[in-house]
This record gives structure tokens, sequence and C-alpha cells, in this order.
């Protein structure tokens, strides 16, 4: 293969990964109910906002949910897989089974999502305990929803929070019992697919 087309192929899905990213942090900040007024918050908003806008035309929320941005989270995938085909020079598969790729892999990049988010928790946790840094308490907001659960559960013992455990062990199960599944049965092309 070329290493023009390698490096065009590489760029294509840094760009791709980085925008779809934005686009499921808007959601899952949504959805957490976080600041907006933060300036990462306006920052993801802004990035955001120029496809969004169109999209709640014809896709209104449901609950609270914004299923415009979930929308499109997906078409973003579905686009960027396709590109890829086109760049290496083959047919693009299934429309049907594109968007099953796009959908696992969406699941996949919000597990992602919230295990780095814990990661960067705990740390900041030790290191900067009552940190008043826009990205600490967004991250605080984004993680709160997953942890009052497992804190309910799992109260603190001896001031030492245990919950962030059972949430990484939920993740790898998640990801083993489900997500591992569907792209064996799909036979998802892992390098191809954001988020795996």
């Amino acid at each position: 293969m070329d290493s023009l087309i390698v490096a065009v192929v590489y760029l294509v899905k840094t760009l791709f990964n980085l925008y779809l990213l934005a686009v499921l942090l808007r959601f899952l900040l949504q959805i957490a109910r976080a600041d907006f007024y933060n300036p990462l918050s306006q920052a993801i908003v802004k990035i955001t906002d120029p496809a969004l806008k169109p999209l709640r035309r014809f896709i209104p929320g449901i609950g609270g949910i914004d299923l415009a941005s979930l929308t499109l989270a997906l078409l973003v995938q579905v686009a960027g897989i396709c590109l890829i085909y086109l760049l290496l020079g083959q047919s693009v598969p299934n429309f049907l089974l594109v968007l099953a790729w796009s959908f696992v892999g969406l699941m996949a990049l919000v597990l992602n999502i919230y295990f780095f988010a814990m990661i960067i928790l705990i740390i900041l946790s030790w290191v900067a305990p009552n940190s008043n840094n826009p990205g600490a308490i967004l991250i605080h907001q984004l993680t709160e929803p997953v942890m009052r659960p497992a804190r309910n559960l799992i109260p603190p013992i001896g001031g030492l929070d245990l919950s962030p455990i059972f949430i990484f062990i939920a993740i790898n199960l998640i990801e083993m019992l489900v997500i591992d599944q569907l792209a064996a049965s799909l036979r998802i092309p892992r390098q191809l697919i954001f988020g795996l």
C-alpha cells in the first residue's frame, strides 16, 4: 500500500475520531446534566453546533435525550468508515452492515470515554482532590451519574471509595460479553471502526 494513502487514511481516521468524540461527549454531558456554561462544554457546543442545528429540525429530543447528537455520531461513524473504504480502493460493504458496525463502535467508544474519565477522576482525587479546574468539574459531572448507583451499593470504607473498581468491572464485562461478541458475529474490521 502506498505510504501516501496510509498517511491520508491515518489523517481521516484521526479527524473523524476527534469529531466523533466531541459529538459523543456532547451527548453524554447532556444526559449527565453537566454545566452548560463550563468553558469546555461551550467549546464542545461550538464544535458540534454547525452539524447539529440542521439535524434538530428533523430529529427532536425525547425525554431529555438529544437524539440529534446520537444520530450525528452514527452518521459521522458511517461516513468515516465509507470514506476509509473508498480511500483504500475497496468497495463499501452493505449499508446495513456498516450501520451495525457503526452502532457497535459507538457503544465501544462510550465505554472507552467512561473508562478513561474514571481513570482521570481517580488520578485527580489523588493529585488535586478539590480542584476548581473546568476540566475536573466536567469529568466529575460526567461520571457522577455512573458513580452514584455504585456508591449506593458500596459505600466508602474508611474514607476510601471502592466504587470505581466495580465500574471498571462492569465496563470490562460489557466489553467482553456484548461488544466483543457483536464484533465477532458481525466480522467487524476493528482497525477501521472508531471506538474499537
